[in-house]
């Protein structure tokens, strides 16, 4: 476990200097690809809700135990290396599993559209690459509340989740969590064709995401203070407002970053976090962008926690 710590660090520095790879050389994308040529031959519709249930499962647990024995393999071949490019080569493999400057510079491409007042740039961005909700009917600050709303979400199962799970259970672990998260976004729908096929992977992604929800929401209130936020207010809305939204686990750090803000984030008819809350403004997505990355940083240093203390037992 002592070897993860400096490979974490170092994953973390690539994120910050690297953009993501394309495509064609991104494991989360040969994940996604993966699932989306499984679920064409996936039972029909009108087939038993087990069937589908059972076979919605299956590409859950083999696709993650799959990824899991790959990254077995890769750590098994990458020890046999010098150590430095042996640590550059799993960073770079860990670092394909979260993406801080990605979810940031997202947040900042809405800001910055909403600043020169370009709302149909705002829409077009926050639906590129933070939601898959309707956004052309969105104002302004609902436009900002769903950035808000993406960025503290994603702090969680885009960062500190595969963070926590490398210093647990090494590359095997992050990239199962990442396969396990990946299916659940594309099969985790409650329309006619993923109603019953991604019932078992949206369960699975609530049990693998309910520690790092609720960590991710505790270090956005243990660090508000360091942005000039309300800690008593952040916990009062965590408290109160955690449980409104359909997610087990979205609830959590969506609410503490609502009421560390001291804003209210709404999805229209189907929650309200901070309800008595001002609603956001542009300049609000910057505020949760660096109360994210100090958050984050948090986070880090928690797994590194969990990696050093085992090295230091007689």
């Amino acid at each position: 476990m002592k070897r993860r710590a400096p490979i974490l660090l170092l994953a973390l520095l690539l994120d910050a200097l690297l953009s993501d790879p394309p495509n064609r050389w991104h494991p989360v994308a040969w994940m996604g690809g993966a699932i989306a040529r499984a679920q064409r031959h996936a039972p029909p519709p009108d087939a038993p809700p087990a069937r589908q249930m059972l076979y919605g499962g299956g590409i859950v647990v083999a696709g993650a135990a799959g990824v899991s024995g790959m990254g077995a393999l890769l750590v098994w071949l990458i020890a046999r290396l010098p150590r430095p490019l042996g640590w550059l080569l799993e960073a770079l493999l860990l670092n394909t599993t979260f993406s801080l400057r990605g979810l940031t510079r997202a947040a900042g491409q809405i800001s910055d559209a909403l600043d020169e007042a370009d709302l149909p740039a705002a829409r077009r961005w926050l639906s590129w690459h933070l939601v898959s909700r309707n956004t052309a009917a969105l104002d302004a600050s609902q436009v900002a509340a769903a950035a808000i709303e993406s960025v503290a979400e994603n702090a969680s199962d885009g960062v500190i989740a595969p963070l926590l799970f490398y210093a647990i259970g090494g590359l095997p672990a992050a990239l199962a969590y990442r396969f396990l998260n990946t299916a659940d976004a594309m099969l985790g729908y409650r329309d006619a064709a993923r109603e019953w096929l991604g019932k078992v992977p949206a369960r699975l992604d609530d049990a693998a995401n309910l520690i790092p929800a609720r960590l991710t929401a505790l270090l956005i209130l243990l660090t508000t203070p360091l942005t000039q936020g309300n800690i008593r207010q952040a916990w009062r809305v965590w408290r109160r407002d955690a449980g409104k939204t359909a997610s087990p686990n979205a609830g959590h750090p969506m609410s503490a970053m609502a009421g560390a803000l001291g804003v209210r984030l709404e999805k229209t008819n189907n929650y309200a976090l901070g309800d008595n809350l001002r609603p956001p403004q542009p300049a609000d997505i910057s505020r949760a962008v660096r109360l994210t990355r100090i958050a984050v940083a948090a986070g880090a240093a928690f797994s590194l926690l969990l990696l050093l203390i085992p090295s230091r037992r007689p």
